[in-house]
């Protein structure tokens, strides 16, 4: 896929009426990155391409808290690797500084000290504070041999947003887990044919 194809004015209409929404700290996260690694001008630049695609956003006018249709928050992340030719390793960043940047996730971790009570009861907590479409649900964990398995059902958006969501459950894996080394792999996805996604963490 080339740059010229990952967006389109065809393409954003038609993600733009994906239904669910999710809360503005993801274009908190978006904009925080971006200036950390340019420069504020390149801000400027995706808001101009934005509006040129007839979905205008003002990173700094976003309320955190606030829900946003989720179909924009995809076409913002598209044209982030559009227009700062960021690779899949730069959008995987993108998601685990998220996790960094989310009162709500600090807010459920900071009080539990049980990793398997975070993983099975507050990670779909997590998920539904900030998702209002896809279902997080905890399906193994097994802290003798240092993994858990997480399954996302019903939360089929685009390819890319698989590669922030491996870098997004790293970040939180790294809130809860003691450990210096944490890998998340996808070994399912229903862009390969899957009937859903699954993230298998692992810890050493």
């Amino acid at each position: 896929m080339t740059k010229e194809e990952i967006i389109s004015k065809a393409i954003a209409q038609n993600l733009i009426k994906i239904p669910g929404q999710v809360r503005g700290v993801a274009f908190k996260t978006d904009a925080e990155y971006i200036l950390k690694e340019k420069i504020e001008e390149d801000l400027k630049k995706l808001e101009t391409e934005l509006e040129k695609l007839g979905y205008p956003i003002k990173y700094k006018e976003i309320q955190t808290m606030s829900f946003y249709p989720i179909g924009l928050r995809l076409i913002s992340l598209l044209l982030i690797k559009k227009i700062f030719n960021f690779d899949d390793k730069k959008i995987n960043d993108i998601g685990f500084r998220a996790t960094k940047k989310s009162l709500i996730i600090k807010l459920f971790i900071q009080y539990f000290l049980s990793l398997r009570r975070v993983f099975f009861d507050e990670a779909p907590k997590i998920w539904q504070k900030h998702y209002t479409i896809g279902k997080l649900i905890p399906t193994e964990l097994n802290e003798e041999r240092k993994y858990g398995i997480l399954r996302l059902e019903n939360f089929n958006l685009h390819p890319l947003y698989c590669c922030y969501l491996t870098g997004y459950f790293s970040g939180i894996g790294h809130m809860i887990i003691k450990s210096p080394k944490i890998t998340v792999e996808e070994i399912k996805c229903v862009f390969r044919g899957d009937d859903c996604h699954e993230f298998l963490i692992k810890w050493e």
